[in-house]
């Protein structure tokens, strides 16, 4: 018999992991011995939009898994000649990326140097688009070899994503069509959509309280008083808007100016607004232009359906690269430094996805919550490794109807609506992190500040998007509410891919949940059977 599903996930899972962190430990710090002198040209690596224009020079280099340095001199000269290298950034410099580490920075003595200017980057995706001749230099030349490995696992694994995202518009569309022509009355689709709305808006400001409460008790913040000096977040900064501003935004995109271009582009909630009301305009019409309607969709669901199925049967070769990537390139000092705050996170995020939702499976949705765990889990597995809710969903909603036997026109109404708007791990993380920033600032938040931090909390993760470190950019939201300086996030960035991974999938399993739970009022509302539990579901 073939290995089930979830245990390939696992298995790959544990490996990718085992491996990658083998690496970082043996190969994880690099240092260039002497400066490596380069030619003048252009370098253009995977992930960079265009070919970065270098002039002559030499650069020396430290790659360890917490922080990276680089110094840049080029030549005398060079950046002011001819043959397209006059827009090229020039001058001695020095860089940092990833700043989180206490002790000093080992620079090599340059005699005769005067100052030398020196930036810091949090990400060295921040430096990619900050300085891309110095991501470049340090691509080719300053690597560890278990950042190289890292590399190209996560290009490996970006392509299972992307094939996981190829088919997630069509499917979406074809689901929730299926779906909703399937019910034949519009008022049915009015309760689905109040039920769903109430869970998302119940769960949410549950995992919220969680936080607050874990936060207080631990203060991680008053633990961490030597943690390293705030980095500032410029990018960031400039995306962080308005709550009402993010709102009226959530609430624009539900009205596509154009379909065509939703669905191009990949918005999600114009795309299930639009399909909404396209399904509904059906039912309201009828008649055989319905029923051909509804024959078209079904087919088309069916072949989506297959094609989703051959692209899940690469999840554990997915799984086992993007975990690869992760912990090749991510050092054990980052939880060092950080423990406290992660610890915090990690408590509360248990708690929510450990007891909260499994208390509502079992006493709202009358499901054994072990057993829906077990059915869900390639999709929490994926989820976790790939750390996007919108690229597993294709997933989730074959494990919803496949493996938990919650019909079709729930999950495919109840899902693409949660990937959107119901982000229980996020809005969970951005109220622990917010007081944490508070308690290492020596600000001690009133009740009443922190109710303002829950509320936009909740309101900010409707507008956060389903894809890896969205949290942070509507954290600025937050930090600004209760007057706490945005630049203070850059603390945490260092770890913010590892807790991104496990509230993604706090944010999947609480959209299962949902599927549950709106199934059985479904059911009872309707006059049917409540659908059969998890014990006669289908592994795949």
């Amino acid at each position: 018999m073939r290995m089930a599903l979830h245990w390939q996930i696992l298995i790959a899972m544990l490996l990718g992991a085992a491996l990658g962190m083998v690496l970082n430990r043996a190969t994880g710090r690099q240092q260039t011995g002497q400066e490596a002198e380069f030619e003048a040209g252009a370098i253009q690596l995977i992930g960079m939009e265009k070919a970065a224009v270098v002039p002559a020079g030499k650069i020396w280099s430290l790659d360890t898994p917490e922080r990276i340095f680089i110094r840049i001199s080029p030549k005398p000269g060079e950046g002011n000649a001819d043959g397209g290298l006059r827009d090229v950034v020039v001058g001695d410099r020095r860089l940092v990326a990833q700043r989180l580490a206490k002790e000093g920075e080992p620079w090599p003595e340059v005699e005769g140097a005067g100052p030398i200017p020196r930036s810091v980057e949090p990400t060295l995706s921040e430096l990619r688009s900050h300085d891309p001749v110095a991501y470049a230099l340090f691509q080719q030349y300053g690597r560890s070899p278990a950042r190289r490995v890292g590399d190209i696992a996560k290009v490996i694994g970006d392509l299972f994503l992307r094939m996981l995202k190829m088919v997630s518009v069509p499917l979406i569309i074809t689901s929730l069509l299926s779906g909703v022509t399937g019910l034949g009355q519009a008022e049915r689709l009015g309760r689905m959509f109040g039920r769903t709305l109430l869970y998302y808006l119940a769960t949410s400001m549950l995992a919220i309280v969680a936080g607050l409460v874990m936060v207080n008790v631990i203060q991680p913040g008053v633990s961490e008083v030597d943690a390293a000096a705030p980095v500032v977040v410029e990018a960031l900064q400039q995306e962080g808007k308005g709550l009402a501003i993010v709102l009226f935004e959530q609430l624009q995109n539900m009205i596509p100016t154009n379909p065509f271009e939703a669905v191009a582009t990949g918005s999600f909630l114009s795309i299930i607004a639009f399909t909404l009301a396209f399904g509904v305009c059906t039912i309201l019409v009828g008649g055989k232009t319905a029923q051909r309607i509804n024959e078209l969709v079904d087919a088309a669901f069916q072949v989506m359906m297959k094609l989703t199925m051959l692209i899940i049967c690469l999840a554990p070769v997915g799984v086992f690269f993007l975990m690869l990537s992760v912990t090749s390139t991510q050092g054990a000092g980052i939880f060092a430094t950080l423990g406290w705050y992660m610890l915090a996170v990690a408590c509360a995020l248990a708690f929510h996805a450990v007891i909260i939702l499994p208390a509502i499976l079992h006493f709202v949705a009358k499901r054994n919550p072990v057993q829906f765990a077990k059915a869900m889990s390639p999709a929490l597995l994926t989820a976790f490794s790939s750390a996007s809710s919108n690229g597993t969903l294709p997933l989730t909603l074959t494990c919803v109807e496949e493996r938990a036997r919650i019909s079709n026109r729930v999950g495919s109404f109840v899902l693409p609506l949660g990937a959107t708007i119901n982000m229980d791990g996020t809005a969970l993380y951005e109220v622990v992190a917010v007081l944490f920033i508070a308690q290492l600032s020596g600000l001690e938040l009133s009740l009443a500040q922190q109710v303002v931090v829950a509320f936009t909390a909740l309101l900010a993760s409707i507008g956060a998007a389903g894809i890896p470190h969205a949290g942070l950019v509507m954290m600025v939201i937050i930090l600004q509410a209760v007057g706490l300086p945005t630049e203070s996030q850059g603390l945490i960035i260092a770890v913010d891919r590892v807790l991104d991974m496990c509230r993604t999938a706090v944010n999947v399993w609480s959209d299962s949940c949902g599927c549950a739970v709106v199934s059985r009022f479904e059911a009872v509302g309707s006059g049917g059977v409540v659908e059969s539990p998890v014990e006669g579901s289908v592994d795949v």
